[in-house]
């Protein structure tokens, strides 16, 4: 048990260390070079097309397989 609770005791400590890190940093840069919403938008978009585009591709050949054999 005493294993267990200086294993959890020592993740949150290294957690906790890392967020004020990463918060003291932020506050020293500012602009540390974060992704623009823009470009969020742009990536998710392009994704969500990709998967539309090969999910209408995978139907058309699951519905007409059998037809598509022979050519």
């Amino acid at each position: 048990m005493k294993h267990t609770a200086a294993r959890t005791y020592r993740a949150a400590h290294w957690a906790t260390t890392r967020l004020q890190a990463g918060l003291e940093d932020a506050r020293r840069r500012p602009d540390r070079g974060d992704i623009s919403t823009t470009t969020v938008i742009i990536w998710v978009a392009a994704v969500t097309g990709a998967v539309l585009i090969a999910g209408t591709i995978a139907l058309v050949i699951a519905k007409y397989n059998g037809r598509l054999n022979g050519l």
